[in-house]
């Protein structure tokens, strides 16, 4: 495959070894990396977002990561505006763009476009998720069916977060989720995208979701919070669902030991990385999926020369 004209996207869960490998990669086909995380943005939370470190940024170049300060909101539309640009820069000096992160929505709005839905009143988002809480999931998504037929076989009865939206979307504006999707488009062609999911064993996951919330610790992420504290953030920016502040903030009001705010840490990064894996079975099925332990055979294949990559 000829990546000359691509542009690489790479996913997977939290933890899963995405940076590292794109990294690698960059460093054979000659490419630039671009931060496809929302968290990552935040330039005061470098080690409770597992961003890239210094020396990383000295072996290849990094956009997007860090630039933010962490009081300031970001859409996923300012990201994209944003990415597109850098895009094109990284491309005008024959260089391979390369995705990565963890954000779905992110890469959807890259591949798909952005839809511009009008903003759901608070009043009714309310209204939706205490009928879910309610009656429970499974109502709920038959209630969905009823409401809106054209969800079906596209969101699954499971994924809480997408049936809440397609709800709120169908109710307020009378119009299909799916009818505003198909009046969206990308501004780069599907074929240009070479899509890489990184596919990690469960059990193994698990064990580097926990030494990595170990490490955090030790690398000083009870400082980075007591810092992001000290500015007093509103409660509805993004910056504050970072896991790990609220943990370490009991900690710090004595409520916590340091154990056990190690295992929430970890309980809800596996949470998270649960809900990583639901998006991508529900939105990145046509992506190529590579187990973990195929990673360093795939990179064994890229040709420096050549540009070519096979799987």
């Amino acid at each position: 495959m000829d990546l000359k004209s691509k542009i690489i996207l790479i996913s997977g869960p939290t933890a899963s070894g995405k940076s590292n490998f794109a990294i690698s990669l960059a460093k054979k086909i000659k490419g630039e990396i671009i931060n496809a995380d929302s968290m990552q943005v935040y330039k005061e939370l470098r080690i409770l977002t597992a961003r890239p470190k210094q020396k990383d940024y000295q072996k290849i170049r990094h956009h997007l990561y860090g630039f933010l300060n962490v009081t300031k909101k970001f859409s996923t539309g300012e990201w994209l505006n944003h990415c597109q640009k850098k895009i094109k820069e990284i491309q005008s000096r024959n260089k391979i763009p390369i995705l990565v992160g963890g954000t779905g929505l992110y890469f959807k709005a890259i591949t798909d476009g952005l839809v511009k839905i009008p903003n759901i009143p608070l009043k009714t988002r309310n209204k939706i998720r205490n009928l879910q809480k309610k009656i429970g999931q499974k109502k709920f998504y038959s209630k969905l069916l009823k409401l809106d037929p054209n969800i079906k076989n596209k969101i699954i009865e499971t994924d809480v977060q997408r049936s809440m939206r397609a709800y709120e979307v169908k109710y307020h504006t009378k119009k299909s989720l799916y009818d505003w999707f198909k009046n969206t488009k990308s501004k780069f062609q599907n074929e240009v995208f070479f899509k890489i999911y990184i596919d990690y064993p469960r059990n193994e996951l698990i064990k580097r979701i926990a030494s990595r919330s170990e490490q955090m610790l030790k690398d000083g992420a009870i400082n980075e919070v007591k810092r992001i504290l000290k500015l007093k953030i509103k409660k509805d920016n993004s910056s504050n669902k970072v896991i790990g502040i609220a943990e370490i903030k009991e900690h710090l009001e004595k409520k916590l030991d340091l154990n056990d705010v190690i295992e929430k840490i970890t309980i809800k990064t596996r949470q998270y990385a649960k809900r990583q894996r639901t998006w991508a079975r529900g939105q990145m099925s046509n992506w190529n999926i590579i187990s973990s332990k195929d990673l360093k055979k795939f990179l064994k294949k890229s040709n420096l020369n050549t540009l070519k990559l096979d799987l």
